[in-house]
């Protein structure tokens, strides 16, 4: 490989428990406390907070979230625009909504991205794009579009994470859209918050409420996530409700894991079926691949990272180390440059504005997002 050709590196897809994690696992627990949190005061804000790489995985955050609408193994948006009823397409929304809830590791996170950062995949007719479109605070925006089935997908969201003394909560601000053009509706959703418990058992939960409304189906859905119990027992339930917005009439309940499967009972006659399985839908997923070397961008998460997540996954820690701090002081380096010259830097692929005080807005430049030369395999 010459100097200056691209190390593009595409780790694993984020994966259950009792599946091969591939080429790295979690630190020893009594390291990761002490390392991260014996100079940390509860209250603190983390976003700006250095993992040092051994409890880093070997990519870029981007990615993380990017993963969570390309990497399954059923069409679950498909699904949802085939379905003839606004009654059983909120069913599905609800059934993709939960599919983008990921296993986390504890012990390892993702790099913070860098200012202008991409990640383009493609996968099917779908195709993604993510760009990090402010730093401080960290802001990404996410568009894709599916021609065939003519749906759209926006998001524009902000991770805030706190150190709480036994625990780190990560909150998720910002909405995502889903847009079925074919019936002109669009689903607006939040997103869980991340727990991660130190003591007395370290673990990790999705917690919280997620609400899903059609403001054109007149139907909404409320989701809430429970987390295992402080001494560790397993957890990842969901409860929620499929209820009409003017009337509040419940017309489905919604019940069970994440990690398993998720039913919904008809309060009409009390039949129930399952929307979600999760080993039909998340486990044994596929990791994308470079199909065209010369057509990825520089600003690829899986570029710009790529020295970096190579040293990780060689377990060469120096190296990583070395690699990681070469790229944020080479965007300290560009910061002060355009500071220098009073330059604001402008989002290449999104037109982003604040709404409120942890809200914001983002228009995608491009009606359609173009076939990636990132693929996930079929």
């Amino acid at each position: 490989m010459s100097k200056d050709e691209k190390k593009i590196v595409l780790a694993k897809a984020s994966l259950f428990e009792g599946e091969s994690q591939g080429d790295y696992k979690a630190p020893n627990i009594v390291q990761c406390i002490l390392s991260l949190f014996r100079n940390i005061q509860p209250g603190a804000d983390l976003i700006r907070f250095q993992l040092p790489t051994t409890f880093n995985l070997p990519k870029s955050q981007l990615q993380s979230f990017g993963e969570s609408v390309y990497c399954t193994n059923k069409d679950l948006l498909s699904i949802c625009n085939n379905c003839e009823s606004p009654l059983e397409r909120l069913t599905g929304v609800v059934a993709w909504c939960i599919s983008t809830t990921r296993p986390i590791i504890f012990g390892l996170s993702p790099y913070n991205p860098i200012l202008g950062e991409t990640h383009h995949v493609s996968t099917g007719s779908l195709n993604v794009l993510l760009e990090q479109v402010f730093h401080h605070p960290p802001v990404f925006a996410l568009h894709a579009t599916n021609e065939k089935e003519n749906i759209e997908l926006i998001w524009c969201q902000q991770p805030v994470a706190k150190f709480c003394g036994t625990s780190v909560e990560a909150q998720t601000h910002g909405k995502r859209q889903l847009k079925l053009h074919k019936y002109k509706e669009t689903y607006e959703m939040n997103s869980p918050k991340l727990l991660v418990r130190i003591l007395p058992v370290p673990r990790t939960d999705w917690v919280g409420n997620v609400k899903i409304k059609c403001h054109e189906g007149g139907l909404e859905a409320e989701l809430c996530f429970r987390g295992g119990s402080l001494l560790g027992r397993r957890g990842r339930a969901i409860k929620g409700k499929i209820y009409e917005s003017l009337s509040i009439q419940t017309l489905y309940e919604i019940d069970g894991h994440w990690d398993r499967t998720v039913s919904v009972k008809d309060m009409q006659n009390g039949e129930r079926k399952v929307i979600f399985d999760a080993k039909e839908v998340l486990y044994g997923l596929k990791t994308p691949v470079v199909m065209d070397s010369q057509a990825v961008w520089a600003t690829e998460s899986a570029a710009v990272w790529g020295d970096v997540s190579q040293g990780i996954l060689n377990q060469e820690w120096e190296k990583a180390r070395v690699a990681k701090k070469g790229v944020e002081e080479e965007q300290r380096r560009v910061l002060r440059e355009r500071e220098s010259v009073g330059e604001t830097w402008v989002p290449k692929h999104f037109n982003v504005t604040k709404s409120g005080e942890m809200g914001w807005d983002c228009s995608p430049i491009q009606e359609i997002v173009p076939p990636a030369p990132i693929v996930v395999p079929p």
